[in-house]
């Protein structure tokens, strides 16, 4: 049995150990005042790009404690501006599925299981979903269980407006009929559902980790977004791609943002971004060599 022993370190102790193994404090009063509201563990996913690797946590000649700082900075603003798109296709998305499946199947087509594809993945999309009327204080919800009882969950347009990207994602995914998910796909210049169907489950994640503030800018993300090799609109020409990195989610959330604001400034927000700090390795991010010329990138 493996016993976790360590004890609690001060901040003080945590700046000795920093420099101890070769991270240079260049203000070490500055950088008290940092580590007392950002935790040591919370930077650390910052300065472990400068660490030499196989080396323990030593680091690496001229690592300084600034440049890791720098990094968190620009991943903060980083995930700001990537949630606030996300809003914008999440509440689009969410417009678009509550109003193609309700005029074809009904106010209350999502608690249909003769629509769905698994019975499992329903009984699950339905406990979320009753989780989050539950918790809900909207005005809407709370107003319709003071005049309704039956049937025992609001119509979609109320009951979805509360629900999560995930589940939305899930709702869409397990439904049966692929030609009101294509015209929904289409509707954002996408060819196939099945690609909107990635690009929901790898943007849901990426959400919740700009939700819960966690690293994104080099972080290998476990779902992937499927790209297309052509797209109606202005898109990327290089797919030779790790999907897995935050490039590839930036194309998606770029396309499909275009689809609903053609004149949105994302692209433009970014590029200050990378100008503000001129450091950032975004060959990290799995940004490939002349991604600027890319057509989707032109801005």
């Amino acid at each position: 049995m493996n016993i976790y022993n360590n004890k609690a370190l001060s901040i003080q102790e945590q700046i000795e150990r920093l420099k101890k193994n070769g991270l240079i404090i260049d203000d070490e009063n500055q950088t008290n005042k940092t580590l007392s509201i950002i935790s040591y563990f919370r930077l650390a996913s910052y300065w472990r790009p400068m660490e030499e690797k196989g080396q323990g946590h030593q680091f690496k000649p001229n690592s300084h404690f600034n440049n890791a700082l720098l990094l968190y900075y620009f991943d903060k603003e980083l995930r700001a501006l990537i949630f606030s798109a996300i809003q914008s296709i999440e509440i689009a998305l969410r417009t678009k599925v509550i109003h193609s499946f309700s005029i074809m199947y009904g106010p209350f087509w999502f608690m249909d299981d003769t629509l769905v594809k698994s019975l499992k993945q329903q009984i699950e999309n339905i406990a979320s979903l009753r989780k989050e009327l539950d918790r809900s204080k909207e005005d809407f919800i709370q107003e319709h269980y003071r005049k309704y009882d039956f049937p025992d969950m609001p119509p979609s347009w109320k009951t979805l407006e509360v629900a999560s990207f995930g589940v939305l994602s899930k709702l869409y995914g397990n439904f049966k009929d692929k030609n009101v998910k294509k015209d929904i796909a289409k509707s954002f210049g996408v060819p196939q559902h099945e690609y909107l169907e990635s690009w929901m489950r790898s943007i849901a994640v990426l959400r919740n980790c700009c939700a819960h503030h966690a690293r994104v800018w080099n972080r290998r993300f476990s779902m992937i977004p499927q790209l297309p090799k052509s797209m109606s609109n202005a898109w990327i020409t290089n797919l030779n791609l790790d999907t897995r990195k935050i490039y590839a989610l930036l194309c998606c959330i770029i396309y499909w943002q275009n689809s609903i604001y053609e004149n949105n400034d994302f692209v433009n927000k970014f590029k200050q971004l990378l100008q503000k700090y001129p450091n950032i390795d975004v060959t990290a991010m799995g940004f490939p060599k002349d991604w600027e010329m890319e057509p989707l990138w032109k801005a």
